[in-house]
């Protein structure tokens, strides 16, 4: 059944070529459950169009939208380097700009009635296939914060369609998720993050939404992924050693597929991206130690999505 859904994903990608979308900036607009939504496609020149071509989904964080995105993280640079295309979907809310995503997280509410962000992002996926030859094995989901945490919704609802995602800044939103599929997992935390924190949502964090805290969710999907209980720590290198922080990486797998999971902890970083200068200070520091798109997109590129799992 999986294997005819990869081929189906794969014919539908296959468009003619007048209706392909050509290097640069794109903007596409869908209906979804009768709301008008919205998302943003890169496609670098780098890209080579005649053969199947990865995506990086790029979800903002809350009070954000995509275009905000793209200038905060630096994906695009990135996508230009290595040859992919970076999406951009737009959330929900006011003005356009103050957007959210419907990742969970509320307490006493079960998200009817909301938007069915999920289900908005099988659509993005669903028409960018009919604009360009998307590899349905290499599909890609990094977020920001509230982005984060519902790049963590993705791997859990939407595994058909997701290889692997990169949280950063942001946790899971809930305490069981039931993936179709182990889902390869990327987290980057700053330990002095005050907006989402280290330890989880409580008195030092947004009193309206209920998170996981950082070890808990990383710990969860590596249980998930059936990954050894142990990680192997590693300090990385302090190659900017005057922005105030330093990075250790805990890794976990791989286990079943090959799927690992993998925490950066940023010792003194704040509710930033890593390897971009955000630009206001109240967020927090910025670890320079890594360049975090780089390392987003070298975790993707080991990790497609595997057709079958048996075993480790």
């Amino acid at each position: 059944m999986r294997v005819l859904l990869l081929i189906s994903l794969w014919v539908t990608g296959m468009v003619a070529e007048a209706d392909s979308l050509t290097p640069g900036r794109h903007a596409r607009r869908l209906k979804v459950d009768g709301m008008s939504r919205d998302y943003v496609a890169v496609v670098p020149a780098s890209v080579d169009l005649s053969k199947p071509v990865a995506v990086v989904l790029v979800l903002h964080g809350a009070g954000m939208n995509g275009a905000m995105m793209e200038n905060f993280c630096g994906m695009n640079r990135e996508a230009e380097r290595s040859g992919f295309v970076a999406v951009y979907p737009n959330g929900t809310g006011a003005l356009g700009t103050f957007l959210t995503w419907n990742s969970g997280g509320v307490p006493g509410r079960d998200g009817r009635g909301k938007p069915d962000d999920v289900g908005f992002v099988r659509s993005v996926l669903d028409d960018l296939g009919t604009v360009l030859p998307v590899d349905p094995l290499r599909v890609h989901a990094a977020g920001l914060s509230n982005g984060g945490m519902m790049v963590y919704k993705l791997a859990a609802e939407l595994s058909d369609r997701i290889a692997s995602i990169a949280a950063v800044a942001g946790t899971m939103t809930t305490s069981a998720p039931q993936p179709g599929r182990p889902v390869a997992v990327l987290h980057c935390h700053g330990t002095s993050d005050r907006i989402v924190p280290f330890g989880g949502s409580g008195r030092t964090g947004p009193r309206a939404v209920g998170f996981c805290s950082v070890f808990d969710s990383v710990h969860t999907w590596a249980k998930l992924n059936g990954c050894p209980e142990t990680a192997v720590i590693v300090e990385e290198a302090d190659r900017e050693p005057g922005d105030g922080t330093r990075v250790t990486r805990h890794q976990w797998g791989p286990g079943k597929g090959g799927a690992e999971v993998v925490l950066l902890q940023v010792t003194g970083g704040g509710h930033t991206w890593p390897g971009q200068n955000p630009g206001v200070n109240f967020i927090g520091k910025a670890t320079m130690d890594i360049d975090g798109n780089a390392v987003i997109w070298d975790f993707f590129r080991k990790h497609p999505m595997v057709r079958e799992v048996s075993g480790k």
